[in-house]
């Protein structure tokens, strides 16, 4: 029953999919880091229909495109954003640590966040054009949104905690650890796989580009930030995205060389 609350828990923190409401209490958010692949699935089903859409309307690549880019954020409510944003106000800063931990956890959009969502939705955007409007390239962007959140459960679960006070504290606090973090190496190992299996060379490297990813975050929170907090793990989240994205449009173009 914890099992199904904490998947509950999750769809009702990272998405904005309806769901029953359940009682803010540690015991439903046991496996609630664990569940969170499932609201990439969503996301990724919701890019499959998408795909379908646009062959039987006969749909081009840019609106395809644009929906690839903005069905994620829709589904999710832009939580994930709204950490790059203030990540990205923080970095830019380059203040002492302390300093950009008060940047985090304040509720005003600076410029330079602005500016970087834009650079990101834009470079997303283009990436989507060059994919294929076929159900390969809609299956291989559904698997890297469950890869994107299984990384970044993990990532929250094992490294090091900034001190302050927030979501992820909550979070990682009232987890079953072992068992979220044995679920989630599963759930690696099953969709590095999976992505292998279907994309061939393109998606070893969407694979090694996610683990490049969550690595580098492990230094990144450490170095700026003193640990890794909520904000850092929605800047992860879409990184992590893009980067995978990125490798695999060109991967596959060096594959057609």
């Amino acid at each position: 029953m914890n099992g199904l609350r904490s998947i509950v828990m999750a769809f009702c923190m990272f998405s904005r999919i309806p769901m029953p409401r359940i009682a803010w209490k540690n015991e439903n958010m046991r496996y609630m880091l664990a569940a969170f692949p499932l609201v990439g699935a969503a996301v990724g089903l919701s890019i499959c229909l998408w795909q379908l859409i646009c062959e039987v309307l006969g749909i081009g690549s840019v609106l395809w495109a644009a929906g690839v880019t903005l069905l994620p954020v829709a589904i999710t409510g832009g939580i994930h954003m709204d950490g790059f944003c203030d990540v990205s106000d923080a970095l830019a800063s380059h203040a002492p640590i302390e300093k950009k931990r008060q940047i985090l956890k304040d509720s005003h959009t600076g410029a330079f966040a602005i500016i970087m969502m834009g650079c990101y939705l834009l470079l997303y955007f283009a990436l989507g054009t060059e994919l294929p409007i076929s159900g390969h390239s809609a299956l291989l962007l559904a698997l890297l949104h469950i890869l994107s959140r299984i990384l970044s459960g993990l990532i929250s679960l094992v490294y090091p905690k900034n001190d302050s006070e927030g979501l992820l504290k909550t979070f990682t606090v009232s987890a079953e650890k072992k068992t979220a973090v044995g679920i989630l190496t599963v759930l690696l190992v099953l969709c590095a796989g999976s992505l292998i299996l279907l994309g061939g060379l393109p998606g070893l490297g969407m694979v090694l580009g996610g683990i490049l990813t969550a690595l580098y975050m492990k230094r990144l929170s450490a170095r700026e930030f003193g640990g890794m907090s909520g904000d850092l793990s929605g800047y992860f989240l879409q990184l992590c995205e893009l980067v995978m994205l990125l490798v695999c449009v060109l991967t596959e173009r060096l594959v057609q060389l």
